[in-house]
């Protein structure tokens, strides 16, 4: 009967959000590894714009059931925020013939939706000048 075979297992890689000090290992924040980086606006507790808009659109499309395809406007307005974002809601064949919506969502600086209502529907092939 042959000897069992021996396996070897590579050195384990280092991780890039690590960094080898004086023998130890330090988890470093980066953007790659997916941990906030906490920025000035974060201190006072606003998010930063991209994180506003991401959250309250996701929130709309949990509400009513269709993810918002695009950003269309964002606005500013005292402590919140207005955004408007473009939804498919009727999906068709051809794509030129989808029914698709612009909502206007306002959310808090946290990027927690405040309220939102549809401003228009529109032919996806078709525009207005």
């Amino acid at each position: 009967m042959p000897a069992p075979r021996k396996t070897t297992q590579p050195p384990r890689k280092k991780a890039p959000a690590e960094e080898q000090h004086g023998g130890t290992t330090r988890k470093t924040a980066s953007a790659t590894d997916g941990a906030p980086r906490q920025t000035a606006a974060a201190k006072d507790g606003r998010l930063p714009l991209k994180q506003v808009v991401l959250r309250a659109a996701g929130e709309l499309g949990e509400l009513i059931g269709q993810p918002p395809e695009g950003v269309v406007a964002v606005d500013r307005e005292h402590d919140d925020w207005k955004i408007q974002v473009e939804v498919v809601e009727s999906h068709r064949i051809p794509e030129t013939t989808d029914i698709l919506a612009i909502y206007e969502l306002v959310a808090d600086g946290k990027g927690q939706l405040i309220s939102y209502r549809r401003l228009n529907r529109y032919v996806r092939g078709r525009f207005e000048e």
